[in-house]
This record gives C-alpha cells, sequence and structure tokens, in this order.
C-alpha cells in the first residue's frame, strides 16, 4: 500500500509538470525569442540616429567612431550612399537575429546577434524550470511518503492488534491515530477485544467456580460411599445410600445454578422456602466430616424462620462457610439464626483465631485468602448470595462471625419468637 501511494502521488506530480512545464517551456522560449529580436531592433534604431546626427551636422562616421555605440557581440554595417560600407564588431557566421533600419539621411543600418545568446538564454530558463519541477517531485515523494506512513502505519497497528486478538491477547490498545476510518476501526477492535476479554474472564471464572463448588458435595458423596463399603447393616446401607442420592441431587442443583449463573448471574427461581430444612441438610452433611476432624457442629436461634430466595444457592453459601470453619476454623462451628427487620439472618461462627486483620474487608476478593488455599470460596458465595438479592457480610475478624442476610416471609407467625435451640 505505501509504494502504491507514493507512485500514484507521483504520478500526479509528474502529469501536473508534463502539462505545465511544456507550456512553461514555450512561453518562455518565446518570449526570450522576441525580447532578442526587440532589444536587436532598438539597437539599430539608436545607430540609425546617431548616424543621422553626425550626417547632419557634417561631422565624420567611421568604425572608430560608432565602435563604442555598438553592443561587443554584436555586429553592425552601416551603408551611407556615395561610401564604402562601415563594418563595426566581428561579422558573425551561422544563424543570427537581424534587424535593418533606415535613416533619414538615406543611410541603412543592419544590426546583428548572434542566436547563441538566444539558445543560452533559453537554456537557463530551462534548467532552472527543470531544478523547480525536480523539487517539486521531490517534495511530492516526501510528502507521498509521509501520507503513506500515516495511512500503513496504522493499518500496519491494526492488523497486529487483530493478530492479537486472534492469538488469545484481548488487551485493548486504545490507540488512535487521528483518521476517523482507521479510528472507527480501532474502536472496533477495541470493543471485540474487551467483550472476548471479558468472555475469556467469565469462562476462567466459571472453571474456578465450578471446581471449587463441586468439590465440597463430591467430598461429602464419597464419605457417605466410603460408610455404605464399611458396613453390612442393610438399614445403615439404606440410609448412607439415600444420603448419597440426596448429594448426587446437590451436585446437579450446583452445576445448574453454575451455568445459569455464567449465563446471567441474576437469572434465579427465588421462592419461599423453609430455613430450618437447608440448615438441617447441611449440619447432616457436615456432622461426619467435624466428627472425623475431633469437633461439633451445632444449631441454635429462631426456628421455623421462612426466606425469599433459591434454596440450592443458600445452601451452597453455608456449605462454602461451614467448610471456611473447618479448613481455617476451629473448635464449634455454630450456625444461629435470627431476625433484623424483615430479613432472616443466618450467623456462622467458630473458635478459631478468625481473619487477620490485614485482610478485612478483602477476605470476599477473589485470590484472597488467610492461608493456602484457593481465596476462591468465599467470593463464590457472596456472588451467590447477591444473586439471590441476599447479602453475604463479616459480622466479626476475631472470632470470625459471618452473616447472610435474606428477605423473610414469616411461615407462621405464632412461632416467629421461638428461640429454641434447633438440633445439634
Amino acid at each position: 500500500m505505501r509504494r502504491r501511494l507514493i507512485q500514484s502521488t507521483l504520478a500526479v506530480v509528474l502529469v501536473v509538470i508534463a502539462v505545465f512545464g511544456v507550456s512553461l517551456v514555450i512561453v518562455e522560449t518565446r518570449t526570450i525569442s522576441n525580447s532578442a529580436q526587440e532589444r536587436v531592433d532598438s539597437e539599430a534604431i539608436r545607430l540609425a540616429g546617431i548616424v543621422d546626427s553626425r550626417l547632419f551636422a557634417a561631422e565624420d562616421v567611421t568604425g572608430e567612431i560608432l565602435r563604442d555605440q555598438v553592443a561587443q557581440e554584436r555586429y553592425a554595417v552601416i551603408r551611407i550612399p556615395g561610401r564604402d560600407p562601415i563594418e563595426v564588431g566581428t561579422r558573425l557566421s551561422g544563424e543570427v537575429i537581424s534587424s535593418t533600419q533606415q535613416g533619414e539621411e538615406g543611410e541603412t543600418v543592419t544590426v546583428q546577434e548572434p542566436r547563441s545568446s538566444v539558445t543560452r538564454e533559453v537554456g537557463r530558463t530551462l534548467l532552472i524550470i527543470g531544478l523547480v519541477a525536480l523539487l517539486a517531485v521531490i517534495a511530492a515523494v516526501l510528502l507521498a511518503i509521509r501520507q503513506a506512513n500515516k495511512l500503513a502505519s496504522p493499518l500496519t497497528d491494526l492488523a497486529e492488534t487483530a493478530e492479537r486478538l486472534g492469538s488469545g491477547d484481548p488487551r485493548p490498545r486504545h490507540k488512535r491515530y487521528g483518521v476517523p476510518e482507521l479510528d472507527r476501526v480501532a474502536d472496533v477492535l477495541d470493543s471485540s477485544a474487551e467483550r472476548i476479554a471479558r468472555m475469556l474472564t467469565a469462562e476462567r471464572r466459571l472453571a474456578a467456580d465450578a471446581s471449587h463448588q463441586l468439590r465440597t458435595p463430591l467430598t461429602a458423596l464419597s464419605m457417605r460411599l466410603e460408610e455404605i463399603t464399611l458396613t453390612d447393616d442393610p438399614d445403615t446401607v439404606k440410609e448412607e445410600a439415600n444420603v448419597a442420592l440426596t448429594q448426587v441431587e446437590r451436585l446437579t442443583d450446583v452445576v445448574e445454578r453454575l451455568l445459569t449463573n455464567s449465563r446471567d448471574p441474576r437469572a434465579g427461581n427465588a421462592v419461599t422456602f423453609d430455613l430450618d430444612e437447608v440448615i438441617q441438610q447441611q449440619l447432616a452433611e457436615w456432622r461426619p466430616a467435624y466428627r472425623s476432624a475431633g469437633r461439633a457442629i451445632v444449631s441454635s436461634g429462631k426456628r421455623h424462620l421462612t426466606a425469599v430466595g433459591t434454596p440450592g444457592a443458600v445452601a451452597q453459601v453455608l456449605a462454602a462457610l461451614i467448610e471456611n470453619s473447618l479448613m481455617h476454623g476451629g473448635g464449634t462451628v455454630a450456625l444461629r439464626t435470627r431476625v433484623t427487620g424483615n430479613q432472616a439472618v443466618i450467623e456462622v461462627t467458630d473458635e478459631g483465631p478468625g481473619v487477620p486483620a490485614d485482610l478485612g474487608a478483602r477476605i470476599f476478593e477473589r485470590t484472597i485468602s488467610g492461608r493456602n488455599s484457593t481465596g476462591i470460596g468465599l467470593a463464590v458465595a457472596r456472588d451467590l448470595a447477591e444473586a439471590d438479592g441476599g447479602r453475604l457480610e463479616m459480622l466479626q475478624a476475631q472470632p470470625p462471625v459471618f452473616g447472610l442476610f435474606l428477605s423473610r416471609t414469616p411461615l407462621r407467625s405464632s412461632l416467629v419468637d421461638d428461640d429454641e435451640p434447633m438440633v445439634r
């Protein structure tokens, strides 16, 4: 493209030079020739006047007297009736420019000038025109190179940006070139890069969330299957198999929830559900793991509370908090339900050292962890809570207290004031 722009610009300049340059050369050549003829005519008239005045005054007319009146390169012949011709200067050979004038005393004056002087002057003029044309060509080439670089360099940059997008590097360059059409292309490429970056981030986030969210129910399912393999009691096998089926249903719910959030984090099927059932489910799932760790998990607070949301999402949030307490906390883990305003609150606390002071509110950021863990669990839990219209907060750092706030509706108004302990 750069070569084509230079060639096209140079071609236009050469055409302009050819059209106007040839015309200028013709005009200048004629002007110089006419000017030379006018000079010779003027010289002949002037010389005839001098001869007339000397003849009228009866003075001598000789070559020596008239030599100073004729230019050095010119040749003059004065013919006076009854006298020999008087020659001034050197006789010329070749082509000449000649002018003959008749004097009042009957004399004839002829002045000649070599045409080579006109040729030299025309040559100088052509040289000047040629130099100007050459400068014009050089200026045109430089201008064409500048314009070509101004257009070709942005196109090269845009091609590199498109190539980077194709190779999986979606970083926008935010570079503009001062050419509206090219800037428009750059805008589109940057917008595409940002969309691709968001899509890649969503894909990576979905993969990380899936691996983290599926780990807990898979671990619980594995534990139930181990219980089945270690017992011969049919009733125990049946009970553990039913729990395992519940875990499979939860796995299915987790996968569906992850896929729904990847398409639209706000898309959910909020229903009114019993918090007691969700908490009891989590207690049943996590009690074996806590028993194996020599720890306990208990619950207390108001009973028969209902909340508006997705039971599966709430279960995942509680599972993330319970697992976090199992991995990073200590002592007994307590789930306590209470009411504040028109919200039901589930608090999860343990007797561990709590959240380090340097983390603070950053505990919900992805990849932020107080120990060697993924740092995804609490971030995913908070996203799930917000997708259900609730919120997850750290109410206290030491000892740690996390609160899950959900909109509520009373299941039985006569029981909302009960504050008896739930299943321990």
